[in-house]
């Protein structure tokens, strides 16, 4: 009762918040509203902050002013531009991840706590905070080797802070889900569980560098990437010590040009690291975003940040492809039959009426560069699509949809000329060939072939216990239980067909 009563204060703060924001009943939509909440929004925007601002906009500041929790579901609800509009998916889209630097003596504290050992012990030189976040924030080091570094230290108790709001978060989404029906469509009690998880390993520093070794081991055939290297020795739960990255941040474009990088090029390259991260490992950088990449003094496109970090099982990296492909290849009714095959839609929706709104999505693109296509409508015609035919939100997709509207972005900022298709092509392609394609099919046969080698031993036994369940079948005791009396239909059914499974289920085990 007392966790409810504290978790109900915390969210009607936050509601208090937003209306001094004017963004609970933002004036705009008031419209919308029945009249009593109309007449409630009426109420709130007495002296509310924010005139001549947007409504995405006051979200974003109402956002900041909560805290660290507060800005990540903001960033979050960035990426739903079906359920909050783009106008606003773009202003919270540029929610600042900008906080004021705690002291550096806490920093210290920490560090101190964490090896037993003063920074001064541990460095050569330790800065005061070059950047501070919601989460935590950086300094630069010297280590006693001489190498560059950089320390990433949580705040102060920031674990309790989140861990509070998030459990006021999944309060709120589990009452809309029960009061609205339209919102259990976009299940926002998974959403926030999306949220939390991946904000769990944010709070554990550790986490972040097994996801930034283990990125860099996946990457490690690619010359043209770069992912700093992990001090382990000098890492625990709340302190990361990293490699420090040298370099030009890839949104500096004039240095970009000074230096001679071929943007064109480094566009391509952005896109098709990411789509290797997704489709070849499952495993990808889920935040990459223009402050998060780098150019190093050796032209390689360094990643930065690994706190958000998205995973795809097989399964779901085939669905990705396949669908991916068959936007580029025009085969919009297998693009279909991929989305019924992995439940994305009812099966009660026909495959060609949906093939027939993926065309309407999908020629538009074809052929066209970046700057001639408005991604703002053609990703709600897409929402609209998914409306119509009852798609709900797939949780493990949320960060994979964000990650690729970034991508785009990026590679928009780089060649505007760019063609999104055409640079996805090779590396998809790459994908279906290795995982899909013959080769993949021809592996399968092999793997097959192998089983049946390991099963030939003892098909002599399986045939023998086929035939014992034949003769049982067979023995006058079974075959009068099924002659028994008239109300014993029933279960004379139920003899006869376990009997048969039991013939089907031998022979289904050994033709497996």
């Amino acid at each position: 009762m007392l966790t409810a009563l504290t978790d109900y204060a915390r969210l009607a703060r936050a509601g208090w918040t937003l209306m001094r924001h004017d963004a609970l009943v933002p004036r705009e939509f008031a419209h919308l509203a029945p009249a009593p909440v109309k007449a409630f929004g009426a109420v709130t925007r007495i002296g509310a902050r924010g005139a001549g601002k947007r409504p995405g906009e006051r979200l974003a500041a109402a956002f900041e002013k909560l805290g660290p929790a507060y800005v990540k579901l903001g960033q979050f609800m960035a990426t739903r531009p079906d359920i909050i509009g783009f106008e606003m998916a773009d202003d919270l889209g540029r929610l600042q991840d900008k906080m004021p630097a705690f002291p550096q003596k806490d920093a210290r504290r920490e560090i101190e706590k964490a090896f037993g050992k003063s920074a001064d012990d541990l460095f050569a030189a330790f800065s005061e905070p070059i950047a501070a976040a919601s989460i935590a924030q950086a300094h630069r080091a010297q280590m006693k080797d001489g190498r560059a570094v950089a320390v990433k230290i949580l705040r102060p108790s920031i674990e309790r802070k989140a861990n509070e709001e998030f459990r006021g978060f999944a309060r709120a989404a589990r009452m809309i889900e029960a009061v609205s029906k339209s919102a259990r469509r976009l299940e926002p009690v998974r959403f926030v569980n999306t949220l939390k998880a991946t904000a769990a390993i944010e709070l554990d520093l550790r986490l972040e560098a097994g996801a930034a070794s283990e990125l860099a081991e996946n990457l490690r055939d690619e010359p043209r990437v770069r992912v700093p290297e992990v001090i382990w020795s000098l890492t625990a739960r709340r302190v990361l010590t990293i490699e420090w990255i040298e370099g030009t941040p890839i949104a500096d474009l004039k240095a970009l040009d000074q230096r001679g990088v071929d943007r064109k090029a480094l566009a391509q390259l952005v896109m098709a690291s990411f789509l290797k991260q997704a489709l070849h490992t499952g495993f990808f950088h889920a935040d990459m975003h223009q402050g998060n990449l780098i150019i190093d003094n050796e032209v390689r496109l360094a990643l930065v940040d690994f706190g958000i970090m998205g995973r795809l099982d097989e399964k779901a990296r085939h669905t990705f492809a396949e669908i991916i492909y068959g936007f580029i290849t025009r085969n919009y009714r297998r693009t279909a039959e991929v989305h019924f095959e992995a439940g994305y839609v009812p099966a009660g929706h026909s495959v060609e009426a949906f093939a027939q709104a993926l065309r309407a999505v999908g020629e538009p693109l074809q052929g066209r560069n970046a700057h001639e296509v408005d991604m703002s409508r053609v990703l709600q015609q897409l929402f609209d699509v998914t409306a119509l035919f009852d798609m709900h939100l797939r949780p493990e997709l949320v960060l994979l949809q964000r990650t690729m509207v970034t991508v785009e972005g990026v590679a928009r900022l780089l060649d505007p000329e760019i063609n999104m298709w055409e640079a996805a092509g090779p590396t998809v392609r790459a994908y279906i060939n290795t995982a899909i394609g013959p080769a993949a099919q021809a592996e399968k046969l092999k793997s097959a072939t192998r089983k049946a080698l390991e099963i030939a031993p003892r098909l002599p036994h399986y045939v023998e216990e086929i035939g014992k369940a034949a003769e049982k079948i067979a023995d006058p005791a079974f075959a009068a239980a099924v002659r028994g009396p008239e109300k014993s239909r029933s279960g004379r059914a139920a003899l006869w067909f376990a009997g048969a499974a039991a013939l089907i289920l031998a022979a289904a085990f050994i033709l497996r």
